[in-house]
Parts: structure tokens; C-alpha cells; sequence
């Protein structure tokens, strides 16, 4: 078996076991005869979208990453070969702890814990801002300038390669965020995920940042704004899902972008429009989720709400055009 050959420690028989919560890329907690236990990753089931899910850009990432002052699961094989396993996958070393998905998770936090969960959160992401490309063997992963300008057509790409039904909410949010791109700063590696969910915390810090397939080089403050869009506090509803600073005890979301500033130097006075960029990019993400299901290429099909999944899409387009300063 390719594990036992090629991550030390990896003794079979293993035991597989999805790890629930993500849309896209797989996640699986694998566990060795001798209780040792790591975590695989690999692409979805069924057609994908051009140019996503690439394993061993992934995998670089979170090599890079290694030692550095952005925590990342340790990097431990990478496997080229679709024969192996129906598709390339890559295996890293599993950080236990709570995953910050909903509201519930976040109820898991001890009370105490929760500033400074919400701290490392910050400061996490303002260390990953704060590297150098170049320094850490990143500085060719992308173009550094037009960020924002790409990702809008990337994503009105996909979108249309997607949609199910028609957005006018989601074509006139597009319109108005093309018009209204401001000024790149400076570049930096962005995650382009980074939101609660995709941290895993434990002793009142950040243990790991995960899912990096979305990582690249551009504008920085698209990763605060999309963090700001799933800081939903204790009395705002939930856009696609809940949040878990909705279990309360944490940061004001405009606390949190004054941490951000004050550690990185960055002028925030434009963060509603970057939170607008990635409600809208969210939007077209969940709707292409949407499609996968309703084409039969997500197993877990009976554990969603297809109907609530489709309205999410929705109030996201919508929230897009209030951030704007538009009405819906």
C-alpha cells in the first residue's frame, strides 16, 4: 500500500473515515494499525471545474508553510499517480482540536478561551500577509497585481459553467464590483479561504490553517474581508451557514478588523467592499455546490437541504449589493 511505503509511521491495516463539513476537496482521518493518525486529501467525486483541486500545488503550500509563524498540519507525501487511488491525493499529519465551523463549534470554546481564539485568528492571518513570497519559495505561485480583477472573472466563469437558474442579484453584484475595484496595495500570499472553518484551535490558539487549494499571490485585505463576511455576531443571521462567533464571547467583527490594521499597517477604510467581493465569490462557489449535488456528484446528498442551499445563494447575491450600498 502507497501509505506504508511513503509516510513514516503509516502501519496497515488503516481505518478511513470522511471528515465531514468541507464542499469540495475530500478530507478523510486515517488512522494505522499501530494508533498512529493522519489526514488525507484528495478532489471531489465526479466532474470537476477546470483549474481547481490541483493536490500537488496544495501540497506545496503547506510544505512552504513548514516552521513558519502561519500553522499549517505537517506535510508528509504527496502521490502523483491516479492509479493509486482514482486521483493524485496527499497525506498530512492530523491536528486535533475544534474546528470552528458553526455556531456550535464555537460553544465548545471554553468562555475564557474565546478572545483569544479570535486574537490567533487575526494574528494568524496578518503573519501570512506579513511574509515574503520570495523568501519562502512562493514568489512564482501567481501574478501579484489584478487580484481582485481575476478573481472576478474566474468566478463569473465558473459561475456561468454552474448556474442552475437565474441570478439577476449575482449579475448586477458582478457589474458593480468590476466598476468599483480599488487600488491594490501590495501583494501578499492570500489563502482564499480563510474563514472560521477552516481553523482548527485548541488552548485558546490557532493549531492549523487547512484547505489551501484556493491559495495564491494578490491582494491581501480579500482574505480579511471574506474572514469579516463569517464574522457574524450573536444577533445577525446567518448568510449560508452559522458562525461561530454567533456563539458569543468573541471580538466585534469591527474589533477585529482594527487587530488586523493595527498589525499589518493595512488601510482598511474599503473592507465593505472586499466583504461585498467575497459574498458575491461565496455565492458562486455554493452555487456551483448546488450544481454538483443536483448532478448526482456529492455522496452526501441526503444530509442537505438543497432547497436552503439554493436560498443561501441568494441572500449572499443579496448581501453583496447592501455591502455596495445598493438595494436588493
Amino acid at each position: 500500500m502507497w501509505m506504508s511505503a511513503n509516510v513514516e509511521g503509516a502501519e496497515p491495516p488503516f481505518v478511513f473515515r470522511p471528515i465531514p463539513g468541507g464542499n469540495s476537496n475530500l478530507t478523510y482521518r486515517v488512522r494505522g494499525s499501530n494508533g498512529r493518525e493522519f489526514a488525507l486529501r484528495r478532489p471531489p467525486m465526479g466532474r470537476i471545474l477546470e483549474s481547481a483541486h490541483d493536490m500537488a500545488r496544495e501540497y506545496r503550500l503547506i510544505s512552504a508553510l513548514q516552521g513558519s509563524r502561519v500553522p499549517v498540519p505537517p506535510a508528509l507525501g504527496l502521490c502523483s499517480d491516479p492509479g493509486v487511488n482514482e486521483a493524485p491525493f496527499y497525506v498530512m499529519g492530523f491536528v486535533d482540536g475544534v474546528v470552528l465551523h458553526d455556531r456550535d463549534a464555537g460553544g465548545l470554546i471554553p468562555p475564557d478561551d474565546r478572545p483569544s481564539v479570535a486574537n490567533s485568528a487575526v494574528r494568524v492571518l496578518a503573519n501570512l500577509h506579513l511574509l515574503d513570497p520570495d523568501e519562502i519559495g512562493l514568489g512564482d505561485l501567481g501574478r501579484r497585481e489584478g487580484y481582485l480583477q481575476r478573481q472576478l472573472y474566474r468566478w463569473a466563469r465558473q459561475l456561468e459553467a454552474s448556474k442552475q437558474r437565474d441570478l439577476p442579484a449575482m449579475d448586477r453584484a458582478r457589474g458593480l464590483l468590476e466598476d468599483r475595484v480599488p487600488r491594490q496595495e501590495r501583494a501578499s500570499v492570500v489563502h482564499g479561504d480563510y474563514r472560521l472553518g477552516n481553523l482548527i484551535v485548541d488552548g485558546g490558539k490557532v493549531r492549523a490553517v487547512v484547505d489551501w487549494e484556493l491559495c495564491t499571490l494578490g491582494d491581501p485585505l480579500a482574505d480579511l474581508g471574506y474572514l469579516a463576511l463569517d464574522w457574524i455576531g450573536p444577533d445577525e443571521p446567518s448568510l449560508w451557514r452559522s458562525s461561530a462567533i454567533q456563539a458569543g464571547g468573541f471580538p466585534r467583527r469591527d474589533d477585529m478588523v482594527a487587530m488586523y490594521m493595527r498589525l499589518t499597517g493595512a488601510d482598511v477604510s474599503r473592507i465593505r467592499y472586499y466583504e461585498a467581493f467575497q459574498s458575491w465569490r461565496l455565492a458562486a462557489i455554493l452555487e456551483g455546490v448546488y450544481a454538483r449535488y443536483l448532478h448526482g456528484a456529492m455522496a452526501n446528498i441526503a444530509e442537505v437541504d438543497l432547497g436552503e442551499l439554493a436560498r443561501s445563494v441568494e441572500r449572499l447575491a443579496d448581501h453583496a449589493l447592501e455591502q455596495l450600498g445598493v438595494g436588493c
